[in-house]
């Protein structure tokens, strides 16, 4: 409401809004993640973290198919309302789902009393004096690097290369994230994160979850210059389906690596990953829209800007594939493997 009338001050708020956000998102997540890892048996914490994260997109899924319905016929000031009702509804929400939790919290299921606790340093340069660890820590950041690329481009990809209204650009936005909860559930069925296994046993899943994404975006970067007939929902719902698989797997993989320092607690390794997750998906979105205006202002083409972009996030998911499965084949070994279920 304020951008129109007021430039400056518009966006100098809106900067410190988004800043919230990701501070708030960020802190949550990695919280979140360390508490599942140092409150939950270590063979049920790949299935609560994966359960975790379908939860998460199914609430993304709905919120975005509503909002989609509801700022059509788009104005200003119906989406400052529709904006500001998601808003409210997720904290109340949120406020209620977290209202005394870690009261109720079992104690942790795997805990040395007698150990001396480590602090965040010492826990950092433990997990980089670990290969096995520090190739993880890298694995999580590119691949959520390339994962988060394209969230803040793909509905601005919709309007201007297939001409979508926002409302319909939010309904594709559902639409993958509906992809990315189906590529979960499969995921889980087919026994990588819910059985328990060893991160080694979860490479194939890495694979054709970045292998798949990296060729929906693939996709993605050949319609932008022909846009028209390309099937886009199918494109967007086969990206978010290898997107699923891919997190799942990851989630997996890297709960199964979180209890095997010698020192460092299960919380603290997830807490280092978390925040590799976090910097990443924050950079991931912010280098994906910051490189899509700088492309169209360099190549005066908004099809040409949006290829060069999601070709570039292919081969960094395709980067991922290769890591995920190298550090996974390396966790065989029996110092870095979790206690199987």
């Amino acid at each position: 409401i304020l951008l129109p009338h007021a430039a400056i001050p518009g966006t100098l708020l809106a900067i410190l809004a988004f800043s919230m956000i990701g501070a708030g998102v960020g802190a949550a997540g990695t919280s979140l993640l360390a508490m599942l890892a140092s409150g939950v048996v270590p063979e049920r914490r790949a299935a609560a973290a994966a359960i975790t994260w379908i939860m998460m997109v199914a609430g993304i899924v709905m919120a975005a198919a509503t909002a989609g319905s509801l700022i059509d016929p788009f104005s200003e000031q119906r989406l400052a309302t529709v904006s500001g009702g998601v808003a409210l509804s997720a904290f109340l929400l949120a406020w209620a789902a977290i209202s005394g939790i870690e009261r109720r919290l079992v104690a942790p299921a795997h805990q040395n009393d007698d150990a001396p606790s480590a602090s965040f340093g010492e826990a950092l340069r433990e997990i980089m004096a670990d290969g096995t660890a520090r190739r993880f820590t890298i694995f999580v950041f590119v691949s959520m690097l390339a994962y988060a690329m394209q969230d803040l481009i793909l509905e601005p990809y919709a309007g201007l290369v297939f001409g979508m209204s926002p409302g319909e650009s939010t309904k594709l936005a559902g639409l993958q994230h509906g992809g990315v909860m189906a590529g979960m559930i499969v995921a889980g069925i087919g026994g990588s994160a819910f059985a328990g296994r060893r991160p080694s046993d979860l490479r194939w899943w890495i694979l054709a979850g970045c292998g798949g994404s990296a060729l929906a975006l693939a996709g993605l970067a050949f319609a932008a210059t022909t846009g028209g007939d390309w099937p886009l929902r199918v494109n967007v719902g086969l990206l978010g389906f290898a997107n699923g698989l891919f997190a799942v797997s990851a989630i997996g993989a890297m709960m199964g690596l979180a209890g095997a320092g010698q020192q460092s607690k299960e919380g603290v390794r997830m807490g280092v990953w978390g925040a590799a997750q976090a910097i990443a998906f924050g950079l991931g979105g912010l280098t994906g829209a910051l490189g899509v205006d700088a492309a169209r202002g360099a190549l005066a083409s908004d099809g040409a800007a949006f290829q060069l972009i999601f070709a570039g996030e292919a081969g960094l998911f395709v980067l991922a594939a290769l890591l995920g499965v190298r550090v996974t084949m390396r966790s065989a070994s029996p110092s870095m493997v979790a206690a199987p279920a």
